[in-house]
């Protein structure tokens, strides 16, 4: 009998050490680095962010996201978020920005949400309605529509334009590749109200151009004031297109987030 207290005291201990281990581990884990293009980009545009992000010991994901309406998008990546173990920070840029603020509901292993030139809408506003709220967008004068076989149309920036639009900070060999290989977004997307602002509840950081010709500035400025945002890093003279032509801006404030989380 006492051999046999000996071992189920054993097997106790063993049970417990592991896992208080598995639980020290879970607490060290990294979180992985979910990225959300917006319309008129793809994933490769988070190349540059990905390899600093990698370097500094971070999994990093640059999730594909649909552009084809903010709840449909922010089911995708959501899906992307629960394959996920351990804590994940989002970060959307431009209409990925309402892409993450849905799909950080009911997914509570995100535990910070960043913003790069991107929008952070409340519940019922939506990319159109957030973008006049102040004057400096010239993003309408340059887009191209694209009418689909069901009548619904697409959205494209004209490539002539795209670099003065969409990043002008950037080589004009990049942007040239950036404006043949950007996707649509429909058009319905970006005129979709948003729901519950997830914001709210988790902490949330922005960094934003002040030469962004798609967002205004002062929208950016506006939504993070709103919303207490942590940090909000303005980047002088910089295009919408920030991850690619400051991803060492990006990516620090992206870390300096996860740290901190």
């Amino acid at each position: 009998m006492l051999k046999i207290i000996k071992v189920l005291a054993l097997g106790a201990a063993i049970a417990t050490l592991t896992v208080a281990s598995a639980q020290s581990q879970d607490r060290d884990l990294k979180p992985t680095i979910v990225l959300v293009h917006g319309a008129f980009a793809e994933s490769s545009g988070w190349d540059a962010v990905i390899t600093r992000l990698t370097k500094d010991g971070y999994v990093a994901i640059a999730a594909a996201n649909p552009l084809r309406g903010v709840a449909s998008d922010a089911a995708s990546v959501a899906s992307v978020v629960h394959s996920v173990r351990g804590p994940v920070i989002l970060v959307g840029h431009s209409y990925g920005g309402p892409v993450i603020t849905e799909a950080a509901n009911g997914s509570p292993n995100v535990k910070a949400l960043v913003y790069v030139a991107g929008f952070m809408p409340d519940t019922g506003e939506s990319s159109v309605t957030l973008s006049a709220k102040f004057p400096g967008s010239t993003l309408a004068d340059t887009l191209a529509p694209v009418t689909l076989p069901d009548g619904k149309r697409d959205l494209y920036i004209q490539p002539s334009k795209f670099r003065l639009q969409f990043a002008a900070d950037v080589s004009d060999d990049k942007a040239a590749l950036m404006a043949l290989t950007q996707r649509p977004v429909a058009q319905a997307a970006l005129a979709e109200p948003s729901g519950v602002a997830s914001w709210k509840l988790l902490p949330s950081y922005m960094i934003y151009g002040s030469s962004d010709r798609s967002i205004p500035p002062a929208v950016m400025q506006f939504m993070a004031e709103r919303a207490h945002a942590v940090k909000t890093v303005v980047i002088n003279g910089a295009s919408h297109a920030l991850m690619v032509s400051h991803p060492g801006e990006v990516t620090a404030l992206i870390e300096e987030a996860a740290s901190a989380h």
